[in-house]
This record gives C-alpha cells, sequence and structure tokens, in this order.
C-alpha cells in the first residue's frame, strides 16, 4: 500500500491540552496605532514562556472569528478618537486583559484552533485540514473505490485530527466518516505493534461499540473509516445540535439546557460502563470518555475513537484530572471522566468547575450519589471508585440490557504486553505532570501566604519585638563591660596597709596608693572619686600608722606623674590637702 509515502517523523510531543495563560506586560504606542506585548506561558512551567505583540485590530480578528460560538466575550470597544491617549490605552489594556482571562479559562475556547494560532503561532501555524487532504489523497491512490464526499470542518475540538465525509464509489448513496490523525505526546508503542493493533480495530465487535469499517496506519499517523449517523453522538442529542455543525456552534452556548430523562440517564450509563469494564478486562487503554465520543444508535450507545490511545492523543478532561494525584491510572481516568458524562445526562450542561462543592436537584439521589463518588472534593482527593463498584451502585444496578451481540476483540498475547508496557508509560507521563503541578501550587500558596497583608502585619510585629529585645541585650552588654572595667581599674592601684583600729579613709588610701605607684615609676589612673569630707586629723592620723613603709621620696623635678595638677586633671574631686600631706609624709 502507497498510503502516505513519505510521513513526517516522529510523534507530536506537543500536549495540545496542556492550558495557556496570558499576560499583557506593556503596551507602545507607535505613529497610528498601539501594540500590546503579551506574555503567553504552556502550563506551569515559567521557562516554557514567551512573547507575541498584538494590535487591537488582531483582538478585534480573533473576536470576530469566535462569534460562532455564540457567547458575549468581554472585548473593549472601538474608538476612532483619542485612540492614542495614555489613559484610555491604559483602561483599554485592563479590558484587553480581561478578554484574555476569559477566553483562556473557557475549556472549549482555551482547546480550539483560532485561540491557539492566535496565542502560540510558532506551534499552530500550519494549516492542519490541508494536510490531511494530502494525506488522505496518497491514501486513495491505493484504494480507489473510496471518494471524499466533502470535509467535515471542525465538528471536532481536536487540532490535529480531521474529519472527511465519504461514500463508496458503487454505493453512492451511503455516506461514511474518515478521521485522520497525528501521533500523540502518549505514543509508547512501537511502529510495528502501534500499526498491527490499528488494523486490528475492525475486528473488536461489541455491541456498545461503534464498529470500525475500515483502519489503517504508518509511522506518524492513522486513518479510520467508520458510517456516518445523521442522529450524531450523545452530546448532540443533549444539547439538541446538529453532527455536522461546528463544535464551538454546537455545545459552546446552548439555547436550550435540558437533562435527559430518569431512565435515558440509568441506560445509557449501564452501557457505557459496561463496555469500559471490558476494555479493562482485555487490557486495553482508553482513558477517552466523553460525550462526543459516544454514538446514539436508537437506544443503545456505542463508544467512539479506540484508537485515540492507540495514537497517544491527551484526554479532553485531562486538565481536570491532572489537579488530582488520586486520579493516576486509566481505570480512574475512565471513572472521573464517566462523572462529567453523567453530569452532562443529568443537567445538560457540563459543570462550572471540578470538584463540585454541591449538586443542584436531580431526578433522583441516586443519580447524586454516583456523582458525589466521582466529582466532589472528598472523591478527587481520596480516589476514584472502580467500574466494577459504579455498576454495583442503586442507579445502575436494577437496569435490564437486552442484547444478542457477543462482544468479540481478540488481542494476541505479543500485543497484550506491549499495552501493558503502554499503559505504565501513559499513568507515569501523568503521575511526574501531577507531581509538578502539587509542587507548583505549594509554592504558590506559601508565596500568596507569605505576601499576604495579614502575613506583613506579622512580621513587622515580630521584627519590632526582636529589636527591642536586641536593643535590651546590647544596653545590658554595655553595663556589663563598664563593670568589669571599673572594677579592673580598681584592682589595679595598690593598696595600702591599714591600721585596724584607725581606718584610713578613701582619699587618704587612694593618696597612699598613688606615692606608691609614682615611686616605682608606674603609670596612676583614677576610677572612683574620693571623699573630699574627710577631716584633715583622721587623714594625719592615718598616715602616722604607715610610718614603718619608709619616709617619701620626692620626685624628680618636671615628673607628670606625680606633679599635684596631674591628679586634679585626671580627677577633680580629689582633694589638693590630701594630696599635699601624703607629700610631706
Amino acid at each position: 500500500m502507497a498510503f502516505m509515502e513519505k510521513p513526517p517523523a516522529g510523534k507530536v510531543l506537543l500536549d495540545d491540552t496542556v492550558p495557556l495563560t496570558a499576560a499583557i506586560e506593556a503596551s507602545q504606542s507607535l505613529q497610528s496605532h498601539t501594540e500590546y506585548i503579551i506574555r503567553v506561558q504552556r502550563g506551569i512551567s515559567v521557562e516554557n514562556s514567551w512573547q507575541i505583540v498584538r494590535r487591537y485590530s488582531d483582538f478585534d480578528l480573533l473576536n470576530n472569528s469566535l462569534q460562532i460560538a455564540g457567547l458575549s466575550l468581554p472585548l473593549p470597544p472601538k474608538k476612532l478618537i483619542g485612540n492614542m491617549d495614555r489613559e484610555f490605552i491604559a483602561e483599554r489594556q485592563k479590558g484587553l486583559q480581561n478578554y484574555l482571562n476569559v477566553i483562556t479559562t473557557n475549556h472549549i475556547l482555551s482547546n480550539c484552533e483560532l485561540v491557539k494560532k492566535f496565542l502560540d503561532p510558532n506551534n499552530y501555524s500550519a494549516n492542519y485540514t490541508e494536510i490531511a487532504l494530502q494525506q488522505v489523497s496518497m491514501f486513495f491512490r491505493s484504494e480507489p473505490k473510496w471518494e471524499v464526499v466533502e470535509p467535515l470542518k471542525d465538528i471536532g475540538w481536536r487540532i490535529r485530527k480531521k474529519y472527511f465525509l465519504m461514500k463508496i464509489k458503487n454505493q453512492p448513496k451511503e455516506r461514511l466518516v474518515l478521521s485522520w490523525a497525528d501521533l500523540g505526546p502518549d505514543k509508547y508503542l512501537s511502529d510495528k505493534d502501534f500499526q498491527c493493533l490499528i488494523k486490528l480495530l475492525p475486528s473488536c465487535l461489541h455491541p456498545y461499540i461503534y464498529r470500525v469499517t475500515f483502519a489503517t496506519a504508518n509511522e506518524s499517523s492513522a486513518l479510520l473509516i467508520r458510517m456516518f449517523n445523521d442522529k450524531g453522538t450523545l452530546k448532540d442529542l443533549i444539547y439538541k445540535a446538529k453532527p455536522k455543525d461546528p463544535f464551538l456552534k454546537k455545545y459552546c452556548n446552548p439555547k436550550k439546557i435540558q437533562g435527559l430523562e430518569l431512565q435515558q440517564i440509568k441506560t445509557y450509563g449501564r452501557q457505557i460502563l459496561e463496555v469500559l469494564k471490558f476494555l479493562h478486562d482485555k487490557g486495553f487503554p482508553y482513558g477517552h470518555l466523553h460525550a462526543s465520543n459516544v454514538m446514539l444508535d436508537g437506544d443503545t450507545c456505542r463508544l467512539l475513537d479506540l484508537e485515540n490511545s492507540l495514537l497517544g492523543l491527551p484526554s479532553f478532561y485531562r486538565s481536570y484530572f491532572s489537579q488530582f494525584r488520586k486520579i493516576n491510572t486509566l481505570e480512574s481516568m475512565d471513572v472521573h471522566c464517566f462523572g462529567h458524562l453523567l453530569y452532562e445526562m443529568t443537567y445538560g450542561r457540563p459543570p462550572d468547575s471540578v470538584p463540585v462543592d454541591s449538586f443542584p436537584p436531580a431526578p433522583s439521589m441516586a443519580v447524586v450519589a454516583v456523582l458525589e463518588s466521582t466529582l466532589s472534593c472528598e472523591a478527587c482527593k481520596n480516589g476514584m471508585p472502580t467500574v466494577s463498584r459504579l455498576l454495583q451502585m442503586p442507579l445502575f444496578s436494577d437496569v435490564l440490557l437486552t442484547t444478542s451481540e457477543k462482544p468479540q476483540f481478540k488481542i494476541p498475547t505479543k500485543l497484550k504486553e506491549a499495552l501493558r508496557i503502554a499503559k505504565e508509560c501513559i499513568e507515569k507521563r501523568l503521575i511526574e505532570e501531577q507531581k509538578q503541578i502539587h509542587q507548583h501550587r505549594r509554592l504558590t500558596r506559601a508565596q500568596s501566604h507569605h505576601g499576604s497583608e495579614e502575613e506583613r502585619k506579622k512580621r513587622k510585629i515580630l521584627a519590632r519585638k526582636k529589636s527591642k529585645r536586641s536593643a535590651v541585650e546590647n544596653n545590658e552588654e554595655h553595663s556589663a563591660k563598664y563593670s568589669n572595667s571599673n572594677n579592673s581599674a580598681g584592682s589595679g592601684a595598690s593598696s595600702p596597709l591599714t591600721s585596724p583600729s584607725s581606718p584610713t579613709p578613701p582619699s587618704t588610701a587612694a593618696a597612699l596608693g598613688l606615692s606608691k605607684r609614682c615611686k616605682e615609676g608606674k603609670d596612676v589612673r583614677f576610677t572612683s572619686s574620693a571623699s573630699a569630707s574627710a577631716s584633715t586629723s583622721t587623714t594625719s592620723s592615718s598616715l602616722a600608722s604607715c610610718e614603718p613603709r619608709g619616709a617619701y621620696t620626692a620626685p624628680a623635678p618636671g615628673c607628670e606623674q606625680c606633679e599635684p595638677r596631674g591628679l586634679t586633671q585626671l580627677h577633680p574631686e580629689f582633694p589638693k590637702g590630701n594630696f599635699e600631706e601624703s607629700r610631706n609624709l
């Protein structure tokens, strides 16, 4: 077969489901217009960011393209006069930032090709419809019985998966749908095993699996053909939409929001759970359950797109369950996605946010019980129930399924082992991504808490207390040093001998000590004042008691150490009379 003779090498490593965030960093006014500098980031990594420059006209063009969604988006209005004023530009920048926040947080808009090209032109500049047409044309060279009727433009949400309405030349009234898709970041099968498993899909027979008419693949993409169903998918039933309309038009803003009847919820839910259990028992990974992947055939639900897990494509709800570390297996992913689908069947719309704190009134409390086990805060925190456990819950346990078709899907042992290894690799990448998100969330929470007003006040109070404590400690240390210096100065002076019967006054003792130090040629310092009120008689008697120490030797003329002038300068309170008496002695 000459199908896709020169395929591009390797798989697409970029995960299209990783959300993009955009922040306008600055604006620059040129001669006739203003440009806005926008910082775009993929996921949580700051390193994975880039700058783009956009004018207001670019925003207006994007907004006109998104009008097909039927949403009222908050784009700031145009202004022809005065649109270069500084205040007006600042106000417009705030409005454009709000516009970016709205389109990047809307789950459907943020994943559409229009928004991706606006924010990330380097990775989404290719014309994927044209690429798909080229690949399909190559396929028709070797399979002339097929003919393209028309491209079904944007009927799905995936950027790299395209659909075409087909017919068989000898059966012109019969319509089929051809789907073509690139390989995704979770493709871990070898090329040989991958192509064998893709070609095995038409042999899969199950009452709740939509049958594949034809399937083939090469090293970089896959092509499958199924019968076209005029009734569309389960999501088309819920939103009252036409199958051939674009995805944005069908599901962004439904005209009428109304859930299904209780019996429909019970029957469809039981059928979907049965086919999930069948695939899990076979060891075949799925992980792509949502309402658009469930085809309606009368009162029977049939699962679509079994090839997605083989191609390595990320799940529609990946940005939801990647936030919860307990949803880390393909079975728990399917159960969580089933909760989303059950919510849509019950209320006619998707949940506003996940986890869901409280559920609106439902047709039965049994419905709420299943929703709580799959979408509540407790379930997302503690883990999902198994598919078998859901089948035993009151909502589905009493549903009787009548079908005569026997399931058949034979997978060789070698391919089962390859599927098991690929499944483990898919789960490993999810766990690693969840770990990074969890660490980033903790860091962000800590930074937010550290920068809060209450935390800043606490830090100011602690800083004041620490400053006061340091001041007190410094004063105590200074006082201790001052006291030690006084003690050391006092212990350095010689203490004269005194008579027990006639105590020597401090001034006289100081003078005697001074005379001795002067006699020995030592330096003299005073740290405490002598009493100026001591009587002369007491001083004379005290000096008389010290005669055995020897006569006083007069200092040499000009000796500053013993001059009265030096003593009075060093310590003014020292009485000159005491000094003269000690000198005469």
